[in-house]
């Protein structure tokens, strides 16, 4: 037995899908076929350009933040152990981890993650709805062929196709600005009821996911219903005998809108005090305070900026300059053909009221108090929106320093994440620039149409009595050779618009792909995973594509590699797991071009009362001496710090011993540093330590080459035994005796060394 309505019910669903599409038009069908084009291209770009993610890390964060809310959680609870698992953006509270951002965009990756198992299922069906959305909303501003050709312009920008199609919160959130305009829009139209419902609705859910952002788009509309309301209830000649039923239609419909917009800022409020114990401090202000709307110094982490109004200005007028010539479908075409719609426009205004002027619409109510549908007036009004719209924005993220942040040098448009998504902030400025751009599209192609006509009337007139030349025919293929032409230019300027972007993305990808190789290649299974930190003690930043799941458990678990005791904490809280080390040789950096050389080496915990260690290395010819030496990190107490012995003469090989106790580190035959006599062991300090074992060696002009590796040890069982992580990290340096990941060893890419390089470790334990 069904649970749902019967008119919910699928085949009923399919039944009527089936109905509508065949009573459609051709402008209709055209706009789904362009809603369906973005879906697809979008879900394309996704699987290809973004498959191991993108250089914004923010992905990272949604993506982990939908994993938790599948798994009925807001928040990690990772205790004592949360500087290990501690992702980027995340709060950390006490052992609790929770996001800096509001969970409605990632709640929408969330549906798609649990029905389909992929959520890039909700990158296409954002992508399709706002191009879908874009086309009712320039239909109701100025007409259904104005409308497609603002889906198509919007759907082509590149900046909606780059950001649509990485798990970032501008697009969805645009999906619920769109459709608060569209169901607002229909309200004032149609006199709905239902529509204003879903208009509070779809802003309350704007706002939950990015307030600032839907407080921008809904600002003209809220002046708008403001100033309905206020003429309205001047008209009340009576308020207090008024009834709900009795007050004035805008009255009722603007109050149901703002009744729901205001239901969920109030779940806003609530969320707040959920996550951050207070109501009006936001996730993101927990994070960071100064990292919000206003001037003076702004600061998130380690950075920080003087933000002035100056700074504000420039930055703003570099995005802006941005989109008209880079981000907007077309470039500077695109650009024209709004500016020409505005034109347009204004002069519809000025000729017959009617902003497009490009079908016949109704006439207004013999009143004139009200809009009907399809009046010249309520195109009017949605039209003004729309410019209230852009102003919003623009003048909005004037008091928002992240537009600088993201466009980082403002002379260089290569630089920053705004030149692989474009200035993301202000993306609610396509919706404006889109459906003015396709009115100016309509416009000339209205313009090309009565054209062809009088062309047809003067080759009429001037061959009257030719069989040979039909006047109509000859005008229609004129006009298809214009028609022809555009086209093509509009297409090549917005292929070498988005082309530039995507093809800096897929570079991105391609070194993340070759990053994670070791890591995709291997099927884990009870897995424990130790992440190197090149940016702080930070997962998924910047390494986005290794999450973990909710229970931080699973089939692998990703831990920071940090402090030796921090490292054994993690070990002893998962006792059972395989163990592996990731890391690199190289160093990383957002350059696409800079690759590293990945490796994922299995480890195990060696236990004993004494770890006996032999090192092999290979010498190259010329070699004078070679010195061997041995320095815990941390150190211990009552001993040397350090202990070395010289090799002269070592041969085309060396062999290393070294013994690990709980007393300390031995080197058989070394003396101990500042006590030629003493050959007493190197102390470590017994809750973790690690212990660096280098052997250097210099040739007869001074030049050396060091050969370093790591152990993370401590001692066990009450000080009778000592424990080791397995291998050691191992790397060769060129005249310096420490060089991080750029010397990392590669066992297994013998082009990575000099030929001559040879590094092999092993270790026994003694029950003795």
């Amino acid at each position: 037995m069904s649970v749902l309505p019967p008119s919910l019910h699928p085949r009923r669903l399919t039944a009527r899908l089936r109905k509508r599409l065949v009573r459609a038009d051709r402008v209709t069908a055209a706009a789904a076929l362009v809603s369906v084009a973005a879906g697809v291209l979008t879900f394309a770009i996704a699987v290809t350009v973004f498959s191991h993610h993108s250089a914004n890390h923010d992905e990272g964060v949604y993506l982990t933040q939908a994993a938790l809310l599948l798994g009925g959680q807001l928040e990690f609870h990772a205790g004592p152990l949360a500087d290990a698992f501690h992702p980027w953006f995340f709060v950390e509270d006490g052992g609790r981890l929770y996001p800096k951002y509001n969970p409605v965009p990632a709640a929408t990756f969330a549906v798609s993650m649990l029905l389909f198992g992929e959520p890039r299922v909700t990158l296409a069906a954002v992508a399709a709805g706002n191009a879908a959305l874009v086309y009712l909303l320039g239909s109701l501003s100025f007409g259904r062929r104005a409308g497609l050709a603002a889906a198509v312009l919007f759907a082509a920008s590149p900046m909606a196709i780059a950001t649509s199609s990485a798990f970032l919160p501008y697009a969805p959130t645009t999906l619920f600005n769109l459709l608060f305009a569209v169901a607002y829009l229909r309200s004032v139209r149609d006199d709905s009821l239902r529509a204003a419902g879903v208009a509070g609705v779809a802003i309350g859910i704007a706002f939950f996911a990015r307030p600032y952002t839907a407080v921008l788009f809904a600002a003209p509309f809220i002046c708008h219903a403001l100033w309905r309301v206020g003429s309205a209830a001047a008209r009340v000649e009576d308020p207090s005998s008024s009834t709900l039923s009795s007050l004035p239609d805008p009255i009722r419909r603007h109050g149901l809108t703002a009744l729901f917009g205001t239901l969920f800022v109030g779940i806003t409020l609530a969320y707040n005090v959920r996550m951050t114990g207070e109501v009006l401090t936001f996730p993101y202000q927990a994070f960071a305070p100064m990292d919000g709307p206003g001037f003076g110094e702004r600061r998130i982490l380690g950075h920080s900026v003087d933000y002035t109004l100056g700074l504000a200005l420039e930055s703003n007028r570099y995005a802006l300059q941005e989109i008209a010539t880079r981000w907007l479908a077309g470039g500077s075409l695109g650009t024209a053909l709004a500016l020409a719609g505005g034109a347009v426009a204004v002069r519809g205004w000025r000729a017959s009221g009617d902003p497009s002027d490009l079908a016949a619409v109704a006439a207004d109510e013999a009143d004139g108090s009200s809009d009907s549908p399809g009046s010249p007036r309520f195109r009017r009004t949605a039209a003004l929106l729309l410019v209230g719209v852009a102003v919003a924005v623009v003048v909005g993220n004037l008091f928002f320093w992240g537009t600088h942040n993201a466009l980082a040098d403002l002379s260089d448009p290569t630089d920053g994440l705004a030149s692989l998504f474009g200035p993301f902030y202000h993306f609610d400025l396509l919706v404006p620039l889109s459906v003015f751009g396709g009115l100016g599209v309509a416009a000339g192609w209205r313009a090309l149409s009565a054209a062809r006509e009088r062309l047809a009337e003067r080759l009429a007139a001037s061959e009257v009595g030719s069989p040979r030349l039909d006047p109509s025919r000859v005008a229609r293929v004129a006009v298809a050779a214009v028609v022809v032409v555009a086209v093509a230019v509009a297409g090549v300027a917005a292929v070498d618009a988005a082309s530039e972007p995507i093809d800096r993305n897929a570079a991105i990808d391609a070194k993340h792909e070759a990053a994670y190789a070791p890591i995709d290649a291997t099927d884990f299974e009870d897995g424990l995973v130790f992440l190197p930190t090149p940016y702080g003690e930070w997962q998924n930043h910047p390494f986005q594509y290794l999450r973990n799941g909710p229970g931080l458990d699973g089939d692998v678990v990703y831990a920071l590699h940090r402090d030796p005791v921090e490292d054994f904490a993690v070990l002893d809280a998962y006792p059972d797991r395989t163990l592996y080390r990731y890391g690199y040789r190289g160093t990383w950096t957002p350059n696409p071009d800079a690759y590293v050389t990945p490796k994922l080496e299995p480890l195990d915990r060696r236990s004993g009362p004494e770890l006996a260690a032999e090192t092999t290395i290979g010498v190259p010819d010329r070699v004078a001496r070679a010195q061997v030496r041995v320095d815990p990190r941390r150190g211990g107490e009552g001993g040397p710090d350090h202990a070395s012995y010289v090799v002269t003469g070592p041969g085309e090989s060396l062999a290393v011993d070294w013994t690990v106790t709980p007393d300390g580190v031995r080197l058989p035959g070394a003396a101990a540093a500042g006590d030629p006599e003493s050959s007493e062991p190197v102390p470590f300090d017994p809750e973790g330590d690690v212990v660096a074992v280098t052997v250097t060696l210099v040739d007869p002009a001074g030049a050396t080459f060091t050969y370093r590796q790591e152990v993370t040890v401590r001692v066990t069982e009450g000080g009778e035994s000592v424990e080791a992580v397995w291998p050691p990290e191992r790397s060769t340096c060129r005249l310096v005796t420490e060089c991080g990941s750029e010397g990392t060893y590669l066992p297994n890419e013998p082009d990575a060394h000099p030929e001559w390089v040879v590094f092999e470790t092993d270790a026994e334990t003694s029950d003795e």
